[in-house]
C-alpha cells in the first residue's frame, strides 16, 4: 500500500472513531422526553434511537469495539506512511538516515495522537454532548445496524462485560436512565435559576420540590400554641373571638382541654338568632381528620380531601395528640406563604383575653 493511500485510510479511519465516539456520547446524553414525541408520530428514526436508547449497554460495546479497531488500525496503517514520508526529506536535509528514521517516527507519533484525540475523541464527543438530542437521532441508526452486523462478536463481548461487573457486586444497566431524583430535580432547578433559564421569584417551583420532604409533624401546630374555643361556648362568644383574634377557625376542646372538632365562622353565621346566647350544639361541631406525626405531607393532604376537613389532629405513636394540621399550612408549604394583614394582626393578639370570663377561649 502507498504512502498516499495510508493517508487516505487515516482519514477514513478518523471519521469512522469520530462516529462512534459521536453515537457512544450521543446515545448517553440524549434526552427520552424529546425522542419518544417524534416517535410517536411515526418516525422511524426516533424508534431506532429509543430501541437504542434502551439496550444502552450493547451499543456501547458496540461502539467501543469500534472505537478499538479504528485507533488500532490508524496507527498499523497511518503512522508507517507519515513515517515514511517524512523519513526522505529529513534525509535529504543531511540528517543521517538513523535520526531521521527516529525523528519521522515521533513526529509521526505526535501528529497521529494530535488528530486521533482532537478530530476523532474531542470535536465529536463535545459535538454530541452540546446537540445530544440531534446528534443520537443521526447517530444511533447506523449504530443499531452496524450492531446487528457484529452482534455475535458483541454479545460475547457484553456478556463477559457484565459477569466481571457482577462479580464486582456492580449491577450493569440495559438503559439509559430517564428520570431524576428529588435532589437531583432541585440541583437543576438551583442551577437554572442561577443561569437565568428558570424564573423563580416567587418560589413556586421550589415549594413544589420540597413539599415531598415535609410530615405532619414539621407543618402542625403545637398544641401549646393552638388558640380553641370550648365547647359549652355560645355563638356569640366564637364571634368574640373571631373579632379578637382574627382567626375564622378554631379547634373546639372540652372541659379536660379535650379535642372534640373544629369550626368555621360560616358555621355560626348560618345559625338563628334565637340561638345566639344558647351553647353551641355537638352536631354543629366539625370532626377532625386523624394522622400521625410521621405521615407525609402529601399523604396529610390526600386524608384532608378524602374526608372533606380543613383541620386534621396530629397523633403520637402513643396515641396522645401532639398538634393540629391546618389545610392552610400545606398549601402554603406548597405555594408559599399566603400573606393576609387580618391573620398577621390575629397572630399578634391571639394571647387577649383568652380564658376570660366573658370569652370562653382557651
Amino acid at each position: 500500500m502507498s504512502d498516499w493511500a495510508g493517508i487516505l485510510w487515516l482519514v477514513i479511519l478518523l471519521a469512522g472513531n469520530a462516529f462512534f465516539v459521536g453515537a457512544e456520547f450521543a446515545i448517553m446524553s440524549a434526552r427520552r422526553s424529546q425522542i419518544e414525541p417524534l416517535a410517536e408520530t411515526g418516525s422511524k428514526r426516533a424508534r431506532t434511537t429509543i430501541w437504542a436508547m434502551e439496550h444502552v449497554s450493547l451499543m456501547l460495546a458496540c461502539a467501543q469495539l469500534g472505537i478499538t479497531v479504528c485507533s488500532l488500525l490508524i496507527l498499523q496503517v497511518a503512522e508507517p506512511a507519515i513515517h515514511h514520508l517524512l523519513v526522505v526529506p529529513l534525509e535529504a536535509v543531511g540528517i543521517p538516515e538513523g535520526l531521521a528514521g527516529g525523528l519521522a517516527f515521533a513526529i509521526a507519533l505526535i501528529l497521529v495522537t494530535f488528530l486521533h484525540v482532537t478530530f476523532g475523541e474531542m470535536v465529536p464527543k463535545n459535538i454530541s454532548v452540546s446537540v445530544a438530542d440531534k446528534a443520537a437521532l443521526l447517530l444511533a441508526p447506523p449504530l443499531v445496524m452496524i450492531a446487528r452486523i457484529v452482534n455475535p462478536v458483541i454479545s460475547s463481548l457484553n456478556w463477559a462485560a457484565n459477569h466481571i461487573l457482577r462479580a464486582l457486586r456492580v449491577e450493569p444497566k440495559d438503559e439509559v436512565s430517564s428520570t431524576y431524583t428529588l435532589e437531583e430535580v432541585q440541583s437543576i432547578v438551583e442551577e437554572s435559576t442561577k443561569s437565568g433559564l428558570v424564573d423563580d421569584e416567587s418560589g413556586l417551583i421550589t415549594g413544589a420540590l420540597e413539599f415531598s420532604g415535609q410530615t405532619a409533624e414539621t407543618s402542625m401546630v403545637p398544641l401549646g400554641e393552638l388558640v380553641t374555643v370550648r365547647t359549652d361556648a355560645t355563638p356569640e362568644d366564637f364571634e368574640r373571638a373571631v373579632g379578637r383574634t382574627g382567626f375564622s377557625r378554631f379547634v373546639m376542646v372540652d372541659e379536660h382541654d379535650n379535642l372534640t372538632g373544629y369550626m368555621h365562622l360560616k358555621d355560626i353565621m348560618s345559625m338563628p338568632q334565637a340561638m345566639y346566647r344558647r351553647p353551641i350544639t355537638e352536631n354543629k361541631v366539625r370532626t377532625l381528620a386523624n394522622l400521625s406525626l410521621h405521615d407525609e405531607i402529601e399523604d396529610a393532604l390526600t386524608v384532608m380531601q378524602r374526608t372533606g376537613s380543613h383541620l386534621a389532629r396530629v397523633l403520637g405513636p402513643d396515641g396522645t395528640t401532639r398538634g393540629v394540621l391546618f389545610l392552610e399550612d400545606v398549601i402554603e408549604q406548597l405555594i408559599g406563604e399566603i400573606r393576609d394583614a387580618t391573620q398577621n394582626q390575629g397572630a399578634r393578639r391571639s394571647g387577649e383575653g383568652i380564658g376570660g370570663p366573658d370569652a370562653p377561649v382557651a
